[in-house]
């Protein structure tokens, strides 16, 4: 499969980021514009016409917080359920948590109110046997009763319907007969696995995201058809893998923390074409900052996560930690005289004070400009000249003059406290799971990461820094490095001991074919696709599993209970350093997981041009804010520096996507790829 023109688009809560590369010439182009919270189209459409001709494009590869923000802002289809008799709440008792774990009173409501969850009469045993036949007209009459109710999406989730389906199928077949739409979604071909309520909440999200994700999607293919678009489009998963946006419709659930993921996906290949295996990685944008962990050049995976309270969702998806600390976060003084910093965000619209576009509350932005770390003249996406005295202004009347203190030192001290948000993001990935952050060099992308970096070196001890060659357009680069991935789960729960290998072996490879398969629909050879295995498994008695990677062997010889319990033995002693004798072994699910490679990107393509030389990239000095005064600092073009280049801090190195800060004591080194690679002195 090849492709001429390949386009990353990725779609943030500020700057919606394009990176199109043409594959025989080596030659790229990116783009920034403003996102459109609400109409995220628009400016997906708006940054592939600047890219260049739509109809010239072979492949699009997005990464989408469509479904994220629908989760977040619960701007959700309204959705019906249908469930065993007895299991009605299932979704609103969660795991008997709670939003706060103190007081009497909690205010949490489901996605789903309860009059939308309808049981039926069934039963389905653990073992799998059926208890009790379907009722086919009973599900019918509750489908349309739903309907009746103002139900858009329907979601069937039967109990233990993931050790036998057949009365999930059957009710599936029915309600599909009178319902006026295809959102419809039953557990088993969501998430056939055990748990019960993240078995529900899975499926009812995804029963819910279906109208909001497909109608994006229908609206940008859409347009891409009127632009005479003939080539590929694709969607970037949770996991960091590209799906079609055929699967997409039916698994929105999948896209998730897309972008985020897309970026951790080059993070992943920049890191290692720089021989470092140890990395950790902060994309800072406009709303968040997103943390992930890069151990030994591998990327730490999650069964599940949780968007916001009581939204989990069940799916492999790269370990993302999110906290609302981005350049748009709002800086204010509490009621306490505390100052705090985010989680509010001004986003694009209306973005900073300094934009000039109706918001007076200062942000992170406004402080970084205000303290010199930003030319107001060249900002981000290529807008117009910020305004660094209305950013004074907002410091001075919402911070400044509640804290009794100066304008400079206000601003300095919203950098203070967002840079300690973000180094407690760390610090939740490495320093308590047991890494030491010495052994791990930061990764900061996104258009602010890199003007934190040389901070976050000093209050968490990392070993250095490295800055991408395009810090602020890297989760679109990631869109296009992304590998085609499927996941696939199923419920096994069976001792170690009752191992029936030779029925394991079968369905290891009947699952395996099945997502081969789909990779294989996006044009993928088939010696391209590679299919992995792991178990969950844990003691008997335990309440959650470990991952177990499994190598089945050529012919499924490795599929013996003592080579599954030596994996086992060696996975659990890597995450807890012990192992329990004589305990009873389970194994709970077995996960296939099938990537299929697309055409390579040639990170040698960002190299800095080889007659590029130090003076040439060299704009003067700037005056810039350093623990509580100024200091004059150098200021360069970062993209026209030449491989070797070392510069001493204090600098700033200015490009369009982005600005890197060399604080004092720092050295800045540009390696053969591009990278800065910040350092002590």
């Amino acid at each position: 499969m090849t492709d001429r023109y390949v386009t990353g688009v990725d779609v943030g809560g500020t700057f919606t980021d394009f990176f199109c590369f043409d594959t025989l010439s080596g030659d790229y182009r990116t783009f920034k514009v403003s996102s459109h919270r609400g109409d995220e189209a628009r400016g997906f459409l708006t940054g592939l016409n600047a890219v260049g001709a739509v109809g010239q494009i072979s492949s699009i590869v997005h990464g989408t917080t469509t479904g994220t923000n629908a989760l977040l802002e619960r701007k959700l289809a309204r959705t019906g359920i249908i469930t065993t008799r007895g299991f009605r709440d299932a979704l609103e008792m969660r795991r008997r948590d709670r939003p706060r774990t103190w007081g009497l009173w909690d205010n949490f409501v489901p996605v789903v109110e309860r009059d939308m969850r309808i049981e039926v009469t069934e039963r389905t045993l653990a073992s799998g046997a059926i208890a009790t036949p379907l009722d086919i007209s009973e599900v019918r009459a509750a489908a349309s009763d739903l309907v009746d109710r103002g139900a858009e999406a329907l979601a069937i989730v039967f109990i233990n319907a993931y050790a036998n389906p057949t009365n999930e199928q059957a009710a599936l077949a029915a309600a599909r007969s009178v319902w006026p739409n295809a959102f419809v979604a039953a557990s088993s071909d969501i998430l056939p696995e055990i748990r019960e309520f993240e078995r529900t909440s899975t499926t009812v999200l995804n029963a819910a995201l279906q109208p909001i994700v497909g109608r994006y999607l229908a609206r940008l293919e859409t347009a891409l058809e009127d632009q005479d678009f003939e080539g590929t489009f694709h969607i970037v998963q949770s996991n960091g893998g590209a799906m079609s946006t055929r699967l997409a419709r039916e698994l929105p659930v999948r896209t998730a923390l897309s972008g985020p993921a897309a970026g951790v996906m080059a993070a992943r290949a920049i890191a290692k074409a720089a021989n470092a295996p140890n990395v950790i990685t902060g994309d800072l944008g406009g709303t968040s900052f997103d943390v992930a962990m890069i151990c030994d050049g591998k990327i730490s995976h999650a069964a599940q996560c949780t968007i916001d309270f009581g939204l989990v969702i069940r799916t492999p998806m790269i370990e993302i930690t999110t906290i609302g600390a981005g350049g748009g976060s709002i800086a204010r003084v509490d009621s306490s005289g505390m100052l705090q910093v985010g989680p509010q965000s001004a986003g694009s619209v209306p973005g900073p004070a300094c934009y000039g576009a109706g918001n007076e509350e200062p942000t992170l932005t406004d402080a970084n400009l205000v303290l010199g770390r930003i030319n107001a003249a060249q900002p981000i996406g290529s807008g117009p000249s910020l305004d660094i005295e209305a950013a004074k202004q907002s410091i001075r009347m919402f911070v400044a003059d509640k804290l009794g203190i100066s304008t400079m030192a206000a601003a300095e001290a919203i950098v203070r406290v967002a840079n300690a948000h973000m180094a407690g993001a760390i610090r939740l990935v490495s320093i308590e799971r047991g890494h030491d952050p010495g052994e791990f060099s930061f990764m900061p992308f996104g258009g602010g990461g890199a003007l934190h970096a040389g901070q976050l070196i000093a209050d968490i001890g990392l070993h250095s820094a490295i800055v991408p060659r395009l810090p602020g357009i890297t989760s679109a680069l990631g869109c296009i490095i992304a590998d085609f991935r499927h996941d696939q789960v199923q419920t096994l729960n069976t001792l170690l001991d009752d191992l029936d290998a030779d029925a394991l072996r079968a369905r290891m490879r009947k699952s395996g074919q099945e997502i081969a398969a789909i990779v294989a629909a996006n044009g993928v050879a088939q010696g391209d696709i590679a299919t992995t295995f792991e178990l969950d498994m844990q003691y008997a008695g335990q309440t959650h599993t470990i991952a177990v990677p499994i190598d089945a062997g050529g012919e499924g010889e490795n599929i013996r209970a003592d080579v599954i319990q030596a994996a086992f033995n060696s996975s659990y002693l890597g995450h807890f350093n012990r192992l329990l004798d004589n305990a009873p072994v389970r194994i709970v699910s077995l996960r296939t997981i099938a990537t299929g490679k697309r055409q390579g990107f040639d990170l040698a393509s960002l190299a800095p041009p080889a007659d590029a030389i130090l003076a040439g990239a060299a704009r003067g000095t700037r005056e810039i804010w350093f623990n509580g005064g100024w200091q004059p600092a150098a200021v360069y073009s970062r993209l026209e520096l030449p491989v070797g280049a070392k510069i001493n801090g204090p600098a700033v190195l200015e490009q369009p996507d982005a600005t890197i800060l060399i604080d004092p004591g720092l050295t800045g080194t540009v390696d053969e790829f591009g990278n800065v690679i910040l350092a002590r002195t």
